[in-house]
Formats: C-alpha cells, structure tokens, sequence
C-alpha cells in the first residue's frame, strides 16, 4: 500500500536539508573519489556504518533510500549525510520511483543491506532494470540462495555479515584465535597462533595482540607478531578445543554427551524435579536414613539388616512392640508418619520428571544438566551462524531467544540443540540454561539494551562467567567493558562494513579477520594500466602503510608467486592478493586504479 503526503507519491527525494551542503562546503576528501557515487538502501546498524566507512575512508557521494527519517537509524544517517553533503529519499521500498528519485542511472554503485533477502533480491532485480550496468553489493543470509542468483546479474557481489561476524564471537567465547579459513589461489589460509604452527607455514604476520594495549595490526616487525596468518598443510594442527581436530571429531563428542545422563543419573534427575518438591523428597529420605540408624544401633544389628526392617517393616507400617525402648518407639511413630507423606511425594516426583523430560524432548530444552558448554543469546542471522559454529567444532551449546520462530530456531531443533524460548533477561530463563555451570555467555541479539541486561543477569548467577556482547556503539561498548567487567564486546556492522565498502569499490574482499575490536581485510586487487603501480615494485603497494602483499597473480592466472620479493616489478593485469587494515586498502586502491582518493 502507497504511502501518500500531501499528494505526492510514497518515494520522495529529501531536498531540504540533506541535499544542501553544510556551511564551508562538503566534508570529504578531495579529489577524483568526491565523484563517486553510491547509493545504499537500508537502515539498519550495517547501512549506518557503511555510510560511515564510505564517506569517511573513502570520500564518495551516497545517497541513501530510507523507509523513514525517523525511525531506527534513520535520523543519524540523516544527518551524516547533511555534514558530508549527501542526500536522502524517503521511500517504504527500494523500487523503480526510489531509484529514479535516488538517480541510479548515474551511480557507480548499489548496496542493497536491508535484513531481508527476498526483498534485496526483488530490489536488486528492478536496479538492474534501471541501470544494467550497476555494481550491486547485495546483503543476504542464505548464501546458498545469493550464490545461485549471482548469474542472474552482470556485476554482483553477495555478502553476509552474518558470516563475516560469526568468527569473532566464536573466538572470544572460547578464548581462543578465531576460526577462520579463506581459499585462495588453490591454497587454503587460516589464522593460527605463532606457537601452533610451524615457521615454514607462516604467510605473514597480522598483528601483536600480547599486552594490556591495543593490539598493533600488520607490525613492521613482522617477528613480533603472534598471531598469523598460516597455509594450510592438510596436517592435524591444536585448535580452539585443545585437541587434535577433524571432521570426524565432532560427531564423537556429540554421541558422548548423548549418553552423559548414564553417568550421573542423580543430577539428570535432579534437573527434571522442581527446587520445592526436590528438597521435600530430600527431608523424608533424610529422615527415613536418619531412623535405619537408629533401628541398627538399638537392635544391634547391621545396616543392611536395618534398613531391610525399616522398608518391609516400619515404613509398611508393623505392629507395636511394647518391648522396645522408649527411643525406639518413638522412631517406629515418627517412621509411620513420614511413609504417609512419602509415597504421595515421590510418586509426584516421578510424575514431573517423566512430564519435565516429554515437555524438553518436545520443545528441545535441557534434557540434561550441563556444564562446560556456552550458553547463546538470539537466534536471528548472527545467532544462528555463531550456533552453527560452535556445533561445528564439537563445542556445547544451548541457545535461548523470546521467539520460537525466529529464523534459527528449526535449525537448532535439526542439529540437537537445546532451545529455550524465554527472556534472557529473567535469571528463571538463564538458570535453565545452566548458565551458572556454562563456560561462556554470548549475548548476540539486536536489542542492546536486552543485550546488557542479560549479560549483568549472567554474572550475577555466575561472577567469573566469561561474557561477549554485541553493541553497535564503539565508545559506549568500551565503557560497559571497563565498567561491569565484561569480557569482550563487538559490533558486527563494525566487523562487516569494510567488507561491504570494498565490494562497492569494485574490489574483491575474499576474506575478514577479526582482531580484538578492529578487522583485517583479505582482498584482490587488480593493477590497472597507467596507475602509479604500473611499473612499480611490491615495495611501493606496501609503503602505503598497513598493507601486506601476500602474493601476485600474472599471466591471466596461471601463475601465482607468494611472498613476492619487495623488488618484484608489478605491471598492467597482475592481481594482488593483499591483507590490509581498513585505511590501507584505500590507500591501495587509489595506487592500483587512481579511482580513489581515501582520507589521509
């Protein structure tokens, strides 16, 4: 349905006053990239930050379609793009009225980020018929569905950031390097500590992350580095579970903990079984062993003999024996009135384990206590591939978001996982996870606030609980982190939106490596004719700063040279692969293409 304003129709242009540039003209960097134009549809964290990265590393013109100037994050891209001379066009879709209002015929490129797949595939289908030559930088979580309608375009890239952030969660939760392998050039790479693979395997050095400080990215001294970048040599290597890995691990671990519960029966149970009706059950068998004692010391026989009397006998209810002395009697008394409450508890017991156990087998909760496993929060697109990971490298996991829809939940049901639907805020919802037995809380949801709360909650049942957080802003993340002692926090528009700048540049980003709160970006970068690296030698593509070659492709190819020698002569079609910081690929790009003139 239309949304209609004073007559006009739904998609509008915004010309007062994001179309105006602000007081002393546009601030961006001067230069061919000012002629760059963007334009990105969404209003989410991601589209936010990519406006971000784009106008501040990069100095191109955006335009951005947003549904509402008002809502989200409308009202701050807004007035990114007043300071920075951009423009806005309100519109409920990113359809053919939008993009006519946006001037798509005259962009460069199109980033289509809203969270919604079908909806960037329909827009991405009318951009084209707008512009058939556009770049299109498409956000989709089901990469399988992006892959297989590439073709459908002639300039497309498909991006999940989902994908791009899973890896840096996954690391802080398990205290480990995170897990991320990329191919490239018929070789696989991974990110490893120095100590865990051997010398002649190392690529390059990514960054010194021992201290208290920052982590220094792409060190000059590329020695000091400890953690790397390594090729993969097909040999088992230690990894984040402290063991030798494959693919044939995982299943043993999980068939392991299908049986744990024959192991310790009593705390199963116990699982199964309220707090209140557990602790009466515990009092009458407390009292029942209390009086086997007393019949074995006064009879003077063994406790076998005593508790055999005091089941067939005192607890079926025996006659009185006038014989016996007076402490004897009055345990007989006391015997007889705890069997009447006895049998009526333990028969409710049972009745709410076999009921506990049905309701968890059907809604995939505990059917067990755990512990030593990690306990995750939200189940949307950064949830679900975060789950899918730690499933993958063996590791426990229960996982607990308010919906019982939400796009993971069939996911965790096929693999096994244990599904809570609840509020991770209440401590009732966290309890039942085990969070107080877990090894980590990952708290990945949309709702910061939601976020922060769950977080405090999990260190109140458990102080030393190791806690990963996602916030979206930088500074208030860092103050949450020194003030209630959480362990790490991230941003996955933060860890994402590079990636999506450089696709929009027409470069080709193969990979992203997190690194505490700051990204490394894998990515290939042709030389075109007649720019400054034309000619010139790998030295000069690194004199950039925060730029490691790590190989050149030549002769359309065929051949790929790796760890080329800093006098190696790069000319027109070699492709370089590189791993840089976010403000180096910039500075390369401009190098390679004289396209783009980043920020100093």
């Amino acid at each position: 349905m239309r949304r209609l304003r004073s007559g006009l129709p739904r998609a509008q242009a915004i010309t007062r006053p994001w179309s105006l540039e602000p007081p002393g003209g546009p601030h961006r960097p001067p230069g061919p990239a000012a002629t760059k134009k963007i334009v990105v549809w969404g209003d989410d964290p991601l589209a936010h930050r990519l406006i971000e990265e784009l106008i501040h590393q990069y100095g191109v013109h955006v335009t951005a379609i947003l549904p509402s100037v008002q809502r989200r994050h409308g009202p701050d891209i807004a007035r990114l793009l007043r300071e920075h001379g951009g423009r806005v066009i309100e519109s409920d879709h990113a359809d053919r009225d939008a993009f006519e209002l946006a001037d798509l015929t005259g962009a460069d490129a199109l980033a289509l980020v809203k969270q919604d797949d079908i909806g960037n595939l329909d827009a991405a289908l009318q951009a084209q018929e707008v512009n058939p030559g556009l770049r299109l930088v498409i956000r989709m979580f089901n990469l399988r569905l992006g892959y297989s309608v590439r073709r459908l375009f002639a300039d497309a890239r498909v991006l999940s950031d989902a994908q791009m952030a899973a890896p840096a969660f996954v690391s802080e939760a398990l205290g480990e390097v995170a897990p991320v392998h990329v191919r490239v050039a018929r070789r696989t790479l991974f990110v490893a500590r120095r100590s865990e693979v051997r010398a002649e395997d190392v690529i390059c050095g990514l960054a010194v992350t021992a201290g208290d400080g920052e982590p220094v990215l792409l060190p000059a001294d590329q020695a000091a580095a400890d953690l790397v970048l390594a090729v993969a040599t097909g040999e088992p290597v230690s990894t984040v579970m402290g063991r030798e890995d494959g693919p044939e691990h995982a299943p043993v671990r999980r068939r392991r903990r299908r049986w744990r519960w024959l192991r310790h029966p009593l705390r199963t149970y116990r699982g199964l079984v309220g707090r209140r009706l557990w602790t009466t059950a515990m009092i009458m068998l407390g009292l029942l062993a209390v009086g086997t004692a007393v019949i074995a010391y006064y009879k003077q026989i063994s406790w076998w003999d005593a508790a055999y009397v005091t089941l067939l006998s005192e607890l079926v209810g025996a006659g009185p024996d006038l014989q016996a002395q007076w402490p004897e009697k009055l345990v007989t008394v006391l015997l007889s009135l705890v069997s009447i409450a006895l049998i009526p508890v333990i028969t409710a017991a049972v009745v709410e384990a076999v009921v506990n156990a049905k309701l968890a087998i059907a809604l995939g909760r505990l059917r067990e206590p755990l512990s030593d496993h990690v306990v995750l929060v939200g189940l949307g697109n950064v949830g679900t591939r975060v789950m899918h990971a730690f499933v993958d490298l063996g590791v426990p996991v229960v996982v607990i978001d308010r919906n019982e829809n939400a796009r993971g939940a069939q996911s965790a049901r096929d693999r096994g996982v244990p599904f809570i639907v609840g509020d991770a805020s209440r401590i009732a919802t966290l309890r039942a996870a085990s969070v107080d037995t877990s090894r980590a809380l990952v708290v990945v949801s949309t709702d910061d606030q939601a976020n922060l709360e769950a977080a405090l909650e999990g260190r109140e049942l458990k102080p030393d609980l190791r806690v990963v957080l996602r916030l979206f802003d930088g500074a208030f993340a860092d103050r949450v982190q020194r003030a209630f002692g959480i362990t790490a926090s991230r941003s996955v528009s933060y860890l994402a939106a590079p990636a999506f700048a450089a696709a929009l540049l027409e470069r080709e980003v193969i990979g992203t490596i997190p690194v505490d709160r700051r990204v490394l970006l894998l990515a290939e970068v042709p030389v075109v004719a007649a720019s400054d690296l034309d000619g010139g030698l790998v030295a000069a593509a690194q004199d950039v700063g925060e730029v490691r070659v790590l190989a050149v492709t030549t002769d359309g190819g065929r051949q790929t040279i790796w760890s080329p020698p800093t006098s190696y002569v790069l000319c027109e079609s070699d492709l370089l692969i590189v791993v840089a910081t976010r403000l180096g690929l910039g500075n390369l790009l401009a190098q390679t293409g004289g396209t783009v003139d980043p920020t100093p």
